[in-house]
């Protein structure tokens, strides 16, 4: 369906915005974090005066933000010079979504982004140097500031947490005794499957810095027993999986981590320790997936935080790109299951 358009001062004024982004962005977090968001909401409106006092900030500082704040929708003004929180600020104040995209883009994306068109020329992640010295950001996870570790786990987490039990009645209906867990993070999808199943046994594979922090957490929940781990680097020369015969692979958004020629590697790697009853399970957020626009739109920008930051060539991808890649691996699509937790898929894959 084609969208309506816009007469030109339309146009003109969302050209504007996007001139002048950054300012709204940075306005908007100060507005949250000086809690003037806030002291509106819990007040049903306060004038400026008002808000100066019960914020400690100066009344030119919040005159500044206000300002912007209003022209931008995120506020409003009453008859009685009071200011109100439209639904846009109230979502920028308390959407937890819209919280965890605002932290990661503030806390790891925003400096880095101003290298994007580099990272686009030569094909790296040139942003990544705001950050740290690392080849891909994956390297430097375990390195991060505090703050930034929070904000760039709780963005990885917030997208993919809330569809575990969902994907583990999908898993588990095979009765798999062995999986392996390609990337996994800091171990919440091998710990949910032992807390769901008291028989399976997991295999973490991961960088090594990701690896100890996954098994800790494994040994804290006292999984020690059923939990191992094995460390690989998907970009060496010639990566080995476990050499065990898995009944399922495991993979949760770690394909968009890297490019398609890496991803027919990775899948190559797999097909290789895979037999006839093997199955390898990719659940991804495809961007031909969602019922909803603002989901594609998120998942659209993340797509430039992988080039400006993570590695400078992977993508979120569509779901119409993995049967030709699943094909070079020596693999096959088995089963096509959609909206697993609304915005996830999973592909079911077995060995030619």
């Amino acid at each position: 369906m084609s969208k309506k358009p816009l007469r030109a001062v339309e146009a003109l004024q969302e050209a504007q915005k996007i001139a002048f982004a950054p300012y709204i962005f940075q306005a908007s977090i100060s507005l949250r974090k000086l809690g003037i968001l806030d002291y509106i909401f819990e007040n049903n409106g306060a004038t400026l005066e008002e808000i100066s006092k019960g914020t400690s900030v100066s009344e030119y500082g919040v005159g500044v933000l206000l300002e912007i704040a209003e022209s931008s929708d995120i506020v409003a003004v009453s008859d009685g010079d009071k200011y109100e929180l439209t639904k846009i600020g109230y979502f920028l104040a308390f959407d937890k979504t819209v919280n965890v995209n605002i932290n990661f883009n503030n806390d790891i994306c925003y400096k880095g982004l101003f290298h994007l068109n580099d990272s686009i020329v030569n094909g790296k992640a040139e942003g990544l140097k705001e950050l740290g010295d690392w080849p891909t950001i994956y390297e430097g996870l375990s390195k991060l500031t505090p703050q930034q570790n929070k904000s760039w786990f709780e963005f990885d987490h917030h997208y993919s947490d809330y569809v575990f039990n969902d994907a583990l009645e999908v898993v588990f209906k095979r009765n798999p005794k062995l999986i392996f867990d390609v990337g996994a993070n800091t171990g919440k999808f091998a710990i949910s499957c032992c807390d769901y199943n008291d028989e399976v046994n997991i295999k973490m594979v991961d960088l090594p810095g990701q690896l100890n922090v996954a098994l800790k957490n494994a040994k804290e929940k006292r999984f020690k027993d059923r939990i191992e781990g094995h460390k690989i680097d998907w970009l060496s020369e010639n990566p080995q999986l476990p050499k065990d015969r898995p009944d399922i692979i495991w993979m949760s958004q770690f394909l968009d981590c890297f490019s398609k020629d890496e991803i027919v590697k990775i899948l190559s790697v797999c097909a290789n320790s895979m037999d006839e009853n093997s199955e390898l399970f990719i659940m991804e957020t495809f961007t031909d997936r969602q019922k909803f626009d603002n989901a594609k739109f998120i998942l659209e920008a993340t797509s430039l935080y992988f080039t400006a930051m993570a590695n400078g060539n992977s993508k979120m991808y569509k779901a119409t790109d993995f049967p030709e890649l699943l094909d070079k691996a020596g693999l096959y699509l088995a089963e096509d299951i959609n909206q697993i937790g609304e915005n996830h898929t999973i592909l079911i894959c077995k060995k030619k």
